[in-house]
C-alpha cells in the first residue's frame, strides 16, 4: 500500500504527469520507496478508478496531469495520521550475520567489511543527493530532507557497526564459537 500513499503524498504537493512522478521519485524517494515506471502508471490507473485522483489536464502525446481528489487527500490523511507503520523489514544481510559462525574467522570478517563498504557507498551517494539538491521550502525539500538525514544516520551507523563487527569476529570467543559450528557441521556429513 505505500507506493499508493507515495503518490497520494507526491499529488498532494502539486498535480504532476507520471513522467514527473518519476522525475520526483527517482530524485527523492527512490532511497526509501524505489518504483519502477509501471509500477507508478499502474497505480495512477488504480488511483483514478478509486477516485483518489483525477486528470486534471490533457496535454500533446497523451500526457495526463493528475491531481488528488478530496477522497484521496482523505485516504493519504488517514494513511498518515492512523495507520502504524508496519514492522521492520526483513534484511537477509543481517540475517546472515546470525549464520556467520559457519564460515571462517576471515570469511566472516571479509563479509562484514564488505556491508561496511556497501554502507559508506550508499552514504557517499545520500551525501551527494543532499549536495546537489536545491532544498526549496516545498513540502517535498523540507520533509525529504528529514528523510534524507535519516538514511545518512543509518548508513553512518550501519558502517560503524560493521567495521566493528569485522573486529568481533577476530576475537578468541567468535573463533572458537565458528570452530565448534564447523566441526558440528563436518560431523554431520559423516
Amino acid at each position: 500500500m505505500s507506493l499508493r500513499h507515495a503518490v497520494l503524498g507526491l499529488l498532494a504537493e502539486a498535480p504532476a504527469s507520471g513522467y514527473d512522478l518519476m522525475k520526483t521519485f527517482n530524485a527523492s524517494l527512490a532511497n526509501v520507496w524505489p518504483a519502477t515506471q509501471s509500477q507508478v502508471y499502474g497505480e495512477l490507473a488504480k488511483l483514478t478508478t478509486a477516485g483518489m485522483v483525477e486528470v486534471a489536464a490533457e496535454g500533446p502525446r497523451g500526457r495526463k496531469e493528475y491531481a488528488i481528489t478530496d477522497n484521496g487527500m482523505s485516504e493519504l490523511r488517514h494513511w498518515l495520521i492512523e495507520v502504524e507503520p508496519s514492522g521492520p523489514p526483513r534484511f537477509d544481510g543481517l540475517l546472515r550475520v546470525f549464520f556467520l559462525g559457519v564460515l571462517t574467522p576471515l570469511e566472516a570478517r571479509a563479509y562484514l567489511l564488505s556491508r561496511a563498504e556497501a554502507a559508506s557507498r550508499a552514504h557517499g551517494a545520500l551525501k551527494h543527493i543532499d549536495e546537489v539538491t536545491p532544498w526549496d521550502d516545498d513540502m517535498i525539500s523540507v520533509y525529504g530532507r528529514l528523510a534524507l538525514e535519516y538514511g545518512l544516520r543509518q548508513t553512518a551507523m550501519q558502517e560503524e557497526w560493521a567495521r566493528w563487527a569485522a573486529e568481533e569476529v577476530g576475537r578468541e570467543k567468535a573463533r572458537l564459537a565458528s570452530e565448534r559450528a564447523r566441526k558440528t557441521a563436518d560431523e554431520g556429513d559423516a
